[in-house]
């Protein structure tokens, strides 16, 4: 993904050609440039493979194999480690439900505070709009409306700057991220900006410093009046963990296969006995999604339908009334997030990455990090 294009082709295909392209940077060139943003116009130094992973066109699994298979264990590790967050973020996500509704009850409240309050509408569509005349910033949330992406440095920078120095609400902020964002991630987004806040690891906030911003952009921005040690904010009371919930055996027999946004691999889902005679698509979309992210789910969602019928052989389209008759529905996990919400009651088969890997992810990133090497052996890799 090289100069002005950030565009993704939302295919498993697509996918495997990033996967491949990006492979022999997944070792010390990625450890060492990762967190430069060298702008839209530059070669990425990120892998730009979350918006295949966010619907799993390719695998979490996938990453890790090519990164340890093409640098080894040492040179791959920060790779590697950053395939995890992912997972620990999901994991994290599916012990703490509440954080979710939480998020979900703070933009319904920030929205209704918009329409009575004229002043925190303006700034909410200023910040939005690149508007209020901070180096950097501004462009961060132009180049997110022109392209539905952004470099993960920029994403922390635009997130502490619009709760510390602009001073609007955090969960506005994320659900412009979620809107826009062609790989945005439920768990991920919701709790990178928790973190940023000082809500996630409480107390610890991620301050932009101008002095940050200017080396690892290349010198592209140099912001002035940034609050560069703020103090974290407060909540009223931390989100109690629970019980992973059980995940469901595949069962013998016929089924109907239903696919949703969250993984768009039914090639590879564990279905043990079952024979899939036809697969349904439910596309689940955050409120008032982006033109780009409703045509990328779709294209994604189109593909998955595609493989599905040439992988079974059986009839695939979209999940309209009617669509399994009189067969029972079978579906792959659902994390938190929309589609989780939008699925019927069925049986909802796990990957072995994620039984592998959430069981980790209760508390901080330090237990899933020591959990690697197993995990990674577990599942079959090296660790």
């Amino acid at each position: 993904m090289t100069g002005m294009d950030r565009s993704f082709r939302m295919t498993r295909a697509g996918g495997l050609a990033r996967l491949s392209d990006f492979t022999a940077s997944m070792g010390p060139v990625y450890a060492g440039g990762r967190n430069t943003d060298r702008g839209p116009d530059a070669e990425a130094t990120t892998s730009a493979l979350s918006p295949y992973v966010r619907r799993r066109l390719v695998l979490e699994r996938e990453l890790a194999a090519a990164a340890l298979d093409g640098h080894g264990a040492d040179a791959a590790e920060r790779f590697v480690h950053e395939v995890f967050w992912r997972s620990y973020f999901k994991g994290y996500l599916e012990t703490r439900p509440t954080l979710w509704t939480d998020y979900l009850r703070l933009v319904a409240e920030g929205q209704a505070r918009m329409a009575d309050n004229a002043g925190l509408r303006r700034a909410v569509e200023d910040a939005a709009a690149g508007r209020t005349g901070i180096d950097g910033f501004d462009d961060w949330a132009r180049e997110l409306e022109a392209t539905g992406w952004l470099h993960n440095h920029a994403r922390m920078w635009f997130a502490s700057i619009w709760i510390f120095t602009l001073r609007l609400p955090w969960a506005l902020g994320a659900d412009l991220f979620l809107r826009r964002l062609i790989d945005g991630d439920p768990a991920s987004n919701t709790l990178s900006w928790r973190w940023v806040a000082g809500l996630h690891t409480r107390g610890k906030v991620y301050a932009a410093r101008a002095e940050n911003i200017r080396r690892h952009s290349d010198g592209r921005f140099d912001p002035r009046g940034l609050v560069e040690n703020p103090a974290a904010l407060q909540e009223d009371a931390a989100a109690p963990l629970q019980p992973l919930q059980p995940a469901s055996a595949a069962p013998a027999g016929d089924i109907a296969l239903l696919l949703h946004l969250d993984d768009l691999n039914p090639e590879t889902l564990p279905l043990g006995p079952a024979r899939v005679r036809r697969v349904g698509g439910l596309l689940a979309h955050p409120d008032d999604a982006s033109a780009r992210v409703l045509a990328a789910d779709r294209e994604a969602m189109a593909d998955a339908l595609a493989r599905a019928a040439a992988c079974f052989g059986c009839p695939a389209g979209p999940a309209e009334a009617g669509w399994s008759e009189d067969l029972p529905v079978v579906a792959a996990w659902a994390p938190v997030g929309p589609s989780a919400a939008a699925l019927p009651p069925c049986p909802r088969l796990r990957r072995s990455w994620d039984s592998l890997c959430w069981p980790h992810a209760g508390r901080g990133f330090f237990q899933m990090k020591t959990a690697i090497p197993a995990i990674l052996r577990a599942d079959g890799l090296a660790g």
